[in-house]
C-alpha cells in the first residue's frame, strides 16, 4: 500500500486528525503552567485516544477509558485540586533547569520507537482474525468471572475520595467552634 492509497481512505483521514488533537492535547498537558488546564488537556488527550479506539472498532475499551478515565479520574483529580485549594498557577520553584533536555531526550526517544516499530512491522497489515468480540461478551466477561477485581478498584477509588476529603477538611480550633456554634 503506497501512500495515496492510505490517503484516499476516510478512515486514515480521521486518523490524522483525532492523531493531531490527540498530539496537541498531549504537548499541552506536560507544557501548561496551570494544573487545572493541565488536566483539562488531560481529558482531550484521553478524548481523542477513545475516538482512535472506535475508529479501531473497539467501542467498549473507548467507553471505558471515557466512563472510567474522564468521568472518574479526572474528576477526582479536578475534585482533590479544587477542595486542597492547591495552588493553580506556576510556580516557579518546580521548573527543573534542563527541561531543554527532558525535551531532546523525549524526541529522541520517540524516533527511535517509531525507527524500531516500523523496522519491525514494516508496511505489513493485520490480517482480519474474524469478527470482532461483541461488546456484550466483553462485559459478561467482566462482570462475570472478574467481579471481584472490578469491584476492588471501586473500593480504591472510594478509599482516594476519603483521603482527599480527610486531607482537605480543615480542623477548627476551639474558639472557631465556639463562634461557628454562635451563629
Amino acid at each position: 500500500m503506497n501512500v495515496g492509497d492510505w490517503i484516499s481512505h476516510p478512515a486514515n483521514w480521521a486518523f490524522i486528525i483525532l492523531g493531531l488533537v490527540v498530539a496537541g492535547a498531549a504537548f499541552r498537558v506536560v507544557t501548561s503552567q496551570n494544573v487545572i488546564h493541565a488536566a483539562l488537556a488531560l481529558v482531550a488527550t484521553l478524548a481523542g485516544t477513545a475516538g482512535l479506539f472506535l475508529l479501531l472498532s473497539a467501542e467498549f475499551v473507548a467507553w471505558v477509558l471515557v466512563l472510567v478515565y474522564i468521568g472518574a479520574v479526572i474528576v477526582l483529580f479536578l475534585f482533590g485540586i479544587m477542595i486542597t485549594r492547591a495552588p493553580t498557577g506556576r510556580d516557579v520553584a518546580l521548573d527543573h533547569p534542563r527541561k531543554a533536555w527532558a525535551t531532546i531526550v523525549a524526541l529522541g526517544l520517540f524516533v527511535a520507537l517509531s525507527w524500531g516499530s516500523l523496522r519491525a512491522f514494516g508496511t505489513t497489515e493485520l490480517a482480519n482474525q474474524g469478527e470482532p468480540t461483541a461488546t456484550e461478551t466483553v462485559g459478561l466477561s467482566l462482570l462475570g468471572r472478574f467481579v471481584i477485581p472490578f469491584e476492588a478498584v471501586s473500593f480504591v477509588l472510594l478509599a482516594a475520595l476519603i483521603g482527599g476529603i480527610t486531607i482537605a477538611r480543615k480542623d477548627l480550633t476551639p474558639a472557631e467552634e465556639v463562634e461557628r456554634e454562635a451563629r
